[in-house]
């Protein structure tokens, strides 16, 4: 299939559904592929990411409208269909649902376009149909279009107006947050550059040329070319401050893709002394070294290495250890929103992995030296548990207190939220060996 936004669209849902896909990857591949213009490209993204981000709310609005079981494909249509009617008010009521019926027919479910045409049109003539659950799992499950274990296991731990405010704020537009390439610019200078265009941004005071924007595309803002500039969430740039790097250091970034950690270790250390980013597979490797070149950064080499894997070469070798390890990225579901068609079962192997990894680097870092943990995840058992269990079993480590400004982890442990702190979920614990 080939041509235009929707279609694109729909192919992004099954490539995402089926095969487990990222969205942003599937959807520049699409957009390349397809040779959509800018304004395609852009709806097309907007109808696979908002079909993402709120598929439990569509389906609930279309099992009102129709009956029996509905083909995954056929599904994908038909929410594609209502997330128009219902999300998007600058595209006419009767050209959505012409269009859908249109892409069911090229999609080749000619047979099921009369059942398309009448659920959309249902659809576009009534108010969304009213949540009746009195679970608060199942009720705030639809509402925010989060899947019921994620929101049964936060309620575990958190009260409902808490989770409420985690899974609206995973509905929100992120906002772009830069790290100024300190190597190149001073930061002042780099804002004074925005300020010159009207880009409007905040400076965090407690992070050095940490600058989030409300407007602007990447690619647009002043600096793009020369890499005055990288894009990084600002809990990860926390994560690696809270490491206290020195220049002079040897540090070692065991899980780097994309490599985000590596160039913010390079900035604190003043592009001296050694920075080994590792990563299991050499393709992502590549992306890292040509991301050090272009910000100018020479204190960086790469491997390939599994962070499962015991390396008696380097033991004792690092000042700090960077282990941002697999996890469930449950914190950041606003950025990719196709995280929530996880299962639980999918993710609970993750524990185990993250255990591993950690008892194979603790004997690198040098006595006193730093093994920051991290995770973009908000789940305890991925997080504080993973860590209570670590130190139980290494009496050498424990756990040293850190502040981030306004933040305190006097107990050495820090979860970001992003209806508290405006971060992605993150997860941050400095482990000090005697």
């Amino acid at each position: 299939m080939a041509g235009n936004a929707r279609e694109a669209a729909l192919l992004a849902l099954e490539r995402c559904r089926r095969d487990g896909a990222w969205s942003g990857a599937v959807l520049d591949a699409l957009i390349r592929s397809q040779g959509l213009d800018r304004r395609d490209a852009a709806l097309a993204s907007q109808l696979c990411l908002g079909v993402l981000q709120n598929s439990v709310w569509l389906d609930h609005v279309i099992d009102a409208y129709s009956r029996g079981k509905l083909e995954p494909k056929l599904r994908d249509v038909l929410r594609l269909g209502a997330y128009q009617l219902l999300f998007l008010d600058k595209i006419p009521k009767r050209a959505a649902v012409n269009e859908t019926v249109s892409l069911c027919r090229a999609a080749g479910y000619g047979r099921a376009s009369g059942l398309v045409n009448a659920v959309l049109r249902r659809i576009s003539e009534n108010d969304p149909p009213p949540i009746s659950e009195t679970d608060p799992a199942k009720r705030l499950s639809i509402r925010w279009s989060h899947p019921e274990w994620l929101v049964r296991r936060l309620l575990r731990d958190h009260d409902e107006a808490f989770v409420e405010g985690f899974l609206r704020c995973n509905n929100d537009i992120p906002p772009l947050t830069l790290q100024v390439n300190r190597l190149k610019v001073e930061p002042r200078d780099y804002e004074r550059a925005l300020e010159r265009i009207g880009i409007d941004f905040e400076s965090d005071p407690e992070l050095p040329g940490c600058l989030t924007l409300t407007g602007g595309a990447v690619r647009e803002l002043p600096g793009f070319e020369e890499s005055l500039f990288y894009v990084q969430d600002r809990a990860a740039r926390s994560a690696v401050a809270a490491a206290g790097l020195k220049p002079g250091m040897r540090v070692l970034d065991a899980c780097a893709a994309p490599g985000g950690k590596s160039f913010a270790a390079a900035m604190e250390m003043e592009n001296r002394g050694e920075i080994l980013s590792c990563d299991l597979h050499e393709k992502k490797l590549g992306r890292i070294r040509s991301g050090a070149e272009r910000l100018g950064i020479t204190i960086l080499q790469t491997r390939a290495r599994d962070g499962r894997a015991p390396d008696d070469r380097e033991l004792g070798s690092f000042d700090a250890v960077l282990a941002d390890v697999p996890c469930s990225g449950l914190g950041v579901i606003r950025k990719r929103p196709e995280i929530r068609q996880k299962t639980e079962e999918e993710l609970r192997e993750l524990p185990s992995i993250q255990a591993e990894i950690l008892e194979h680097l603790a004997p690198l870092v040098k006595p006193g030296g730093v093994l920051l943990y991290s995770t973009c995840t908000v789940l305890p058992e991925e997080n504080e548990a993973q860590i209570r269990s670590f130190l139980a079993s290494h009496p050498e480590f424990h756990a040293e207190g850190f502040s981030l400004g306004r933040r305190q982890a006097p107990e050495g442990m820090l979860t970001f939220w992003p209806q508290i702190d405006g971060t992605d979920g993150f997860f941050v614990c400095k482990l000090r060996k005697s």
